[in-house]
């Protein structure tokens, strides 16, 4: 009980990571936004992609890697990302629409389960072992 509950606290932990380093990093980039609205676009879509494949890896660290455990902690980020981001974009600075949101925005975050699984399907597939036993 008492190990379910620090995997489900290290799934939260990095899944808030999963929400920071992005909101960190789009600072950085943002003035791309007015100069170039697609190289932002495509410049923050990587930033996610890299963000999911790191710490996937973190997460899954020392221990067995399975599709299902990869769909879910990928279903958690995803949800953290939205809870996280959507009232900062509906009711900060920037308004947006729910519309305007989930199509410029919150699509993005379907990478996290989306690339989960398939990275988990892969590592299976390929025999690569990370951690002590590797079910599929």
């Amino acid at each position: 009980m008492v190990a379910q509950a620090r995997i489900v606290a290290r799934a939260v932990g990095i899944g808030l990571l999963s929400w920071l380093i992005p909101f960190v990093i789009s600072f950085a980039v943002f003035p791309f936004k007015k100069a170039n609205a697609p190289l932002f676009s495509s410049v923050m879509y990587l930033v996610e992609l890299i963000t999911a494949g790191v710490l996937l890896n973190l997460y899954f660290r020392k221990r067995r890697i399975s599709v299902e455990e990869a769909g879910l902690v990928g279903a958690l980020w995803l949800a953290i990302n939205l809870i996280l981001d959507f009232p900062m974009f509906a009711f900060g600075p920037m308004k947006m629409t729910p519309l305007s949101y989930y199509s410029e925005i919150g699509l993005v975050y379907l990478t996290f389960p989306i690339f989960a699984m398939l990275a988990a399907r892969l590592s299976l597939s390929t025999g690569k072992k990370n951690g002590p036993e590797v079910k599929g």
